[in-house]
């Protein structure tokens, strides 16, 4: 049987994306912004790129106020 926060982390999930979406067209706007000729994919590559590296420094501080 699924634990609770599953449950809940079930019912969100489809807003988390949706609000990583905005999170990744907002950077990548601003790259357009900065850089007229962007390499679009290379910008999305490179923000979703740092959001995993924030995620993964996230989770370790996580971890870390755990203990």
């Amino acid at each position: 049987m699924a634990q609770i926060e599953e449950l809940e982390m079930d019912a969100h999930r489809a807003q988390l994306n949706a609000d990583l979406r905005r999170l990744v067209d907002k950077y990548r706007a601003i790259f357009g912004w900065d850089v007229p000729e962007v390499d679009e994919a290379l910008s999305e590559r490179l923000i979703i790129d740092s959001l995993r590296r924030a995620l993964d420094d996230i989770e370790r501080q996580a971890a870390a106020a755990r203990r």
